[in-house]
């Protein structure tokens, strides 16, 4: 095991490095607001004014600052300025942070699969654990609770820097971590690829950036009985317990330890979690990071917590998306503005396969990039049904000149498989990919930027069993179309 100074030296390595070279934006931005925030005279329209040069981040912060959670029934907020006033500095000061961190990190480029998928998972925790927080000090000042949720969401801030790096190092701790059986191990691999842990590099940020004496006592006092600290303990296990599987049997436990700190009944306090749940996945959607609500705590976990445990024996009816004009009109009108105002990738596949699955309605869809050495296809955002089987086991390998999936990008043109099993299509999909696609047919579209295929949009009914028609094809097809133009002009100096 390091040694103590070995681990710091390691942690001031790391916090170098990412401070000057991999995030200087979101390093100047929170040291330039803990400034401020020592300056109560001024600090309200000197913040207005050192973000308005800034249109991606000003659009953020008014989207937060409109959404339910904060506007609290006002009238509508135009201006940086006036979201200063009406939310006061310490709030406007953790929405800057926070949608400072969320670009930094979701733009960030060139991440395999596995570690971007990593990145997600993690910052979908910090975001849920910054709820669940500021959730539990409700009945404390506003001042404390903005104190909470930047300090949850920023408890695993080394980590999601260092994945967010990408490189050879975080590809092999990467897979060191999914090969671990145990904590030990995995913490092991950490300490000898990065030469300190996650925790202590945060901790070596935190003091770095100045983010703040509650985030600094709850990394070096997590078991501090305050309310503040232990609220952003509980919070984060129960974020982690909630969207990891693997996890699920410690929700009922830490449920109970948080019910006895804020000396309510756990039935109560179940049901505060679901209502939060529902607003983070609201609040997520105004600051414009929709790939994040995959990772988010699922429905089916949710109505778990809030069910008696004598459930009933008739078996759950599985709602079926239908076709929805509304929904398609509305994601087609957010990318019609993608196309005349450059946005970031992220947003614009989440927004498309959002229009085709609940729009169009089909059961599941994502996007499949092809790899660095184009050798294959690797699922990168899947939203709908099955997930996790989808991006587990559905990779296509490149290499076979008869395969469906090859043609799809050699012609640039959308495919409709509609009958696998027929002679026509079978002999052009192998075995495994039959057995996970849907045997009632499939649609594929290239992801094209400036007329190179670096990628293919895939969409089908596998739950549903359903046909697809001409109109589901034509729409599909729509959408992709539309989101392709809006990606080139996202790629354009």
């Amino acid at each position: 095991m390091k040694s103590t100074s070995s681990q710091q030296k390691g942690a001031e390595y790391w916090t170098k490095r990412i401070s000057e070279q991999e995030m200087p934006a979101l390093c100047s931005t929170v040291k330039t607001l803990e400034k401020l925030a020592k300056d109560d005279v001024s600090s309200l329209g000197i913040l207005g004014r050192s973000v308005m040069h800034d249109n991606a981040l000003t659009s953020r912060i008014l989207r937060v600052a409109n959404s339910a959670i904060y506007s609290k029934g006002l009238s509508q907020i135009t201006t940086v300025s006036r979201a200063a006033v009406v939310l006061g500095f310490d709030t406007l000061r953790n929405i800057c942070i926070t949608a400072k961190l969320l670009s930094s990190l979701l733009e960030t480029q060139n991440l395999s699969t596995g570690v971007y998928e990593r990145l997600l998972k993690l910052m979908a925790q910090a975001f849920q654990a910054a709820m669940l927080a500021k959730m539990m000090l409700k009945d404390h000042d506003e001042e404390l609770q903005e104190e909470v949720f930047i300090a949850s969401l920023l408890y695993h801030l080394g980590e999601s820097a260092f994945w967010s790096m990408g490189g050879e190092v975080a590809e092999a701790l990467n897979e060191q971590i999914d090969a671990s059986e145990d904590t030990i191990t995995r913490n092991n691999a950490i300490r000898e690829a990065l030469g300190t842990s996650f925790s202590k590099l945060t901790l070596s940020i935190a003091t770095h950036w100045g983010l703040g004496d509650v985030l600094v006592k709850s990394l070096t006092n997590p078991q501090q009985r305050t309310p503040e600290i232990r609220s952003i303990f509980l919070a984060n296990k129960l974020s982690e317990a909630l969207t990891d599987e693997t996890k699920s049997a410690d929700i009922n436990k830490i449920i109970k330890q948080m019910a006895e700190m804020l000396d309510i009944k756990p039935d109560e306090l179940k049901m505060r979690v679901a209502r939060c749940a529902a607003a983070t996945h609201k609040l997520v959607d105004a600051y414009d990071a929709r790939v994040l609500n995959q990772y988010l705590p699922k429905n089916k976990v949710l109505k778990e917590l809030t069910v008696p445990e004598e459930k009933s024996e008739e078996p759950e009816v599985e709602e079926v998306r239908e076709t929805n004009v509304n929904v398609q009109l509305s994601k087609l009108k957010q990318l019609t503005g993608y196309a005349v105002v450059k946005t970031d990738f992220n947003v614009i596949v989440t927004t498309t396969l959002e229009g085709v699955l609940e729009g169009v309605g089909f059961d599941r869809c994502g996007i499949w990039l092809v790899s660095p050495c184009r050798t294959k296809l690797q699922p990168r955002i899947v939203l709908g049904d099955d997930v996790d089987t989808m991006k587990r086991k559905f990779t296509v390998e490149l290499k076979e000149q008869r395969n469906l999936f090859k043609q799809c990008i050699d012609i640039k043109q959308p495919l409709w498989v509609d009958e696998p099993q027929n002679d026509k299509w079978r002999v052009q999909l192998s075995d495994s990919h039959r057995a996970l696609v849907s045997a009632n047919g499939f649609v594929l579209a290239p992801l094209l930027i400036e007329e190179k295929v670096i990628g293919i949009y895939y969409a089908d009914r596998l739950g549903s069993e359903r046909s697809i028609t001409n109109e589901d094809f034509d729409s599909f097809v729509h959408f992709t179309q539309l989101a392709n133009v809006c990606l080139s002009v996202a790629t354009r100096h």
